[in-house]
């Protein structure tokens, strides 16, 4: 073999090395990015990651709500406790284990006095290292945010309960009189009761007056009932209630009262449907859901490392597949932001292989109380996920986002807040939850 076809063999091998080198760093380059793995439990406790950020860490306002919400959010300590490693045995454990030695080598004698005496010692000690360690755990902990410190204390006193089902509201809801004789069971009211609770697209409600309690509410099986009245809601985000949906009312109403022996009397049908078209009409005009998009700058994300970096803002998963938000503090109340991406990713056999290019950051504003501050919160949850996944923020007109946008944003909030509050129809109130539902 000549010179010149040994170069040649040499350069072509280079080549394909080259070029195999190139697809394998390509290849890595696009592969979806993955969640951290999980600690392995070796007998040495974990090291807490103080850098990881503060899934409620509230930022700090001093002026408006939103005025600092245009800087980008630092990164706050962990509530993880940081544990220092203590070796492969710790006291409890050798203590523990020396314990059960002792039992097991005595275990075909009745011990004596002082061997009691020494095991009520040993007892006593491993139960003072226990206490110390606690102590030392305790010691060590960050301070809790403000936030999460209420919400700890207030389940630890008494967990939340579920808000009970609004109770007809004349602001929002056209409601008939049920007039009875005699007082009514709640079993033969819910006997008569219609099979669905709904005119439409409208939700229908039968109330009763509890001759005990005084308060109107659904009835119950074995309460008793002076008077009843039914309603339905005069609009929602579907539209207003037209003339075949009170029509609808009436005869769902008639057939109620029929049942129990009982009169109803209706309100006049084109006052309460215009009543219902004004209703919409200013709850069009004053609807507002925000959305931003983070697009991967780099690689794609895969469904566990979004769960992973979002889960340590304190979303968790929801109902659907390709979906996450922020509970509230209460159970039972609608989410304070939710997460999007792609569902069939989340579905994938393989979700190690699934790519995930963008995620939306929502936020349904009537649905949550402003005292919430949820537009701070979602412009810091949006600033913190693009810097630790490598992401780009845009509106929902895919314009990046600004300081600018973000200020026009927040004193347009604010102004939606007081016009909502006007109509006594505030941000988060069970009223504003049922009209833009």
């Amino acid at each position: 073999m000549s010179t010149l076809q040994i170069g040649l063999a040499i350069a072509g091998g280079v080549v394909l090395a080259g070029v195999v080198a190139h697809s394998t760093w390509t290849s890595r380059k696009n592969k979806p990015r993955q969640a951290e793995p999980l600690p392995q439990d070796n007998g040495v406790e974990p090291v807490a990651d103080d850098t990881r950020f503060d899934p409620v860490q509230e930022p700090s306002f001093d002026a408006s709500p939103f005025d600092d919400a245009r800087q980008t959010p630092a990164t706050t300590p962990s509530l993880a406790p940081t544990y220092e490693s203590q070796g492969s045995l710790d006291p409890v454990t050798d203590i523990a284990r020396s314990m059960m030695e002792e039992a097991t080598a005595h275990a075909q004698r009745v011990p004596d006095e002082a061997e009691m005496a020494r095991i009520a010692q040993s007892k006593a000690a491993a139960a003072k290292v226990a206490a110390e360690r606690a102590a030392q755990t305790a010691a060590q902990a960050p301070a809790m945010a403000p936030h999460v410190a209420k919400v700890m204390a207030s389940a630890a006193s008494e967990l939340p309960q579920p808000e009970k089902r609004p109770a007809l509201d004349a602001l929002i809801d056209v409601i008939a009189a049920v007039e009875i004789d005699t007082p009514v069971s709640g079993d033969a009211a819910l006997g008569a009761m219609p099979v669905t609770r709904r005119v439409g697209s409208k939700l229908f409600s039968v109330e009763g007056l509890n001759t005990e309690t005084g308060l109107w509410e659904y009835p119950r099986q074995g309460q008793r009932y002076s008077a009843f009245q039914s309603g339905v809601q005069l609009a929602n985000r579907t539209g207003p209630l037209n003339e075949i949906e009170f029509s609808e009312f009436v005869t769902k109403t008639q057939a109620f009262a029929d049942a129990i022996n009982a009169a109803p009397e209706f309100p006049d049908m084109l006052e309460e449907v215009g009543r219902a078209r004004e209703l919409d009409h200013f709850a069009s005009a004053h609807d507002a859901q925000l959305s931003f998009t983070l697009k991967a700058t780099k690689a794609a994300w895969s469904p566990g490392y979004v769960h992973q970096n979002a889960a340590r803002l304190g979303f968790i998963a929801g109902v659907l597949p390709g979906r996450m938000v922020v509970p509230a503090p209460t159970l039972g109340m609608p989410p304070i932001l939710g997460l999007t991406f792609d569902s069939q990713a989340a579905m994938s056999e393989d979700p190690t292989q699934s790519a995930i290019y963008e995620l939306t950051l929502s936020l349904d504003v009537p649905q949550v109380d402003r005292k919430e501050e949820p537009y701070a919160r979602m412009i810091q949850t949006a600033y913190e996920l693009a810097r630790v996944m490598d992401g780009a923020i845009s509106d929902d007109n895919g314009q990046p986002l600004s300081e600018t946008a973000i200020g026009a944003i927040a004193r347009d909030l604010l102004a939606l807040y007081d016009t909502l509050d006007a109509r006594d129809l505030s941000a988060g109130s069970a009223q504003a939850r049922r009209l833009f539902s």
